[in-house]
């Protein structure tokens, strides 16, 4: 059982069914994932997403950048309904899912934003107002770090779900720098059934991120810091 590893509160199981059920039906209409077969799904989405739960401290205000079908942010709630999260999703038709799920899955605490990240950093409703700013399969990390610095407030963290990621550490030392970032962990885990090596890079905000950022206009990924 994928779950052997993690902390689930009573219920879950069948939350995490309904969750997969959501997602194959509105997936007919719009493309959230291409991973649909149930054990897959449930090994390289859920399994995936609760890998990082212990990195979310109790009762935190996440946002989410580039929620997709809700990975993690879905998953993450079923086993910590303590969380809350700001799911934000430039494409509408994504949003009108999340907000369909959070309903069907009777949550409070969810709610989608159908906006850019770089919009969103630079809206003072939302920047540098989260404990947590979490990805998964947004942008590599020099990208993604102008992106999500900008919404977390000094001592919180941003928590990217990521494959290999040695080289994008690297790659990223400069940007995680300027934007007042310091690398915290970069934790390796095997997914069950041997389908796969993760990485979750965890950072810590110790400055705040300077007003300039995120440039916006596209920037963050033409001309990555």
């Amino acid at each position: 059982m994928i779950y052997s590893d993690f902390e689930i509160p009573p219920g879950a199981e069948a939350k995490f069914e309904e969750f997969y059920a959501l997602v194959c039906d509105y997936n007919k209409k719009v493309n959230l994932t291409a991973i649909t077969g149930r054990e897959e799904f449930f090994i390289k989405h859920v399994a995936d997403s609760l890998a990082g739960q212990k990195y979310f401290p109790k009762s935190a205000c996440v946002a989410e950048v580039g929620s997709g079908g809700g990975f993690p942010s879905f998953p993450l709630k079923i086993a910590r309904e303590d969380l809350s999260f700001v799911q934000m999703e430039s494409v509408g038709k994504k949003c009108v899912f999340l907000r369909l799920a959070a309903e069907k899955l009777g949550f409070s605490g969810m709610t989608a934003l159908n906006v850019r990240a770089e919009d969103a950093g630079r809206d003072a409703s939302y920047r540098e107002k989260f404990d947590v700013c979490c990805a998964r399969a947004v942008a590599r990390l020099n990208t993604l770090l102008e992106y999500c610095a900008p919404l977390v407030k000094q001592g919180g963290r941003v928590i990217a779900y990521k494959g290999d990621a040695e080289e994008e550490i690297r790659e990223a030392q400069r940007a995680a720098f300027i934007l007042g970032l310091e690398l915290e962990s970069a934790e390796r885990y095997e997914l069950p059934q041997g389908t796969g090596a993760r990485t979750l890079v965890v950072y810590k905000k110790i400055r705040p991120t300077p007003p300039r950022f995120p440039r916006g206009q596209g920037k963050e990924r033409k001309d990555p810091l």
